[in-house]
């Protein structure tokens, strides 16, 4: 995922669902595994005591995944995906022809569409994200993967993201 410090599109389904697991971890989810911690604490050895190591590493994961959702809920602007003008957009979902195969895509924060999205997600700051923004309908391009290939890319066609 991206620097959560940039500024996100979120439509207000994504916000309310992650301000809900925000307040759940918050409050519940540190409960939950400050107990499990001060049970385990009480096994004894702590050097040799798989269940508290887990749940310190458990305590971790919570912990910056607050700091995230926390970043990403301060910084987001909450509307509606943006009208598809052919344009590529944050927020629109793509259709493109990449190295000769068909995707569609939504450019934007992997948590607009959720765990149970089907649909891919690309950031905006990605290489094809990058490469791909302000681009019409059967403009191409090309850009470096990670692998330092060459990839094509042609625009096929840019949608309104409907969740």
């Amino acid at each position: 995922m991206s620097d959560t410090t940039d500024t996100k599109w979120l439509t207000q389904e994504a916000y309310d669902r992650l301000n809900a697991e925000l307040e759940q971890l918050s409050t519940e989810g540190r409960a939950e595994i400050a107990r499990r911690i001060e049970a385990a604490r009480d096994e004894g050895d702590l050097k040799e005591n798989g269940g508290y190591h887990a749940a310190k590493d458990e305590q971790g994961k919570i912990e910056a995944r607050i700091r995230t959702l926390s970043a990403l809920l301060k910084s987001a602007t909450v509307s509606e995906a943006p009208q598809s003008s052919g344009v590529v957009e944050p927020g629109t979902v793509i259709v493109a022809t990449i190295m000769g195969d068909d995707e569609k895509f939504l450019l934007g924060s992997r948590e607009i569409v959720g765990d149970g999205g089907e649909l891919a997600v690309y950031s905006e700051q990605s290489p094809l994200g990058s490469a791909i923004l302000g681009l019409k309908v059967g403009d191409s391009t090309s850009y470096e993967a990670p692998s330092g290939a060459q990839v094509s890319v042609t625009i096929v066609n840019v949608e309104t993201y409907t969740p």
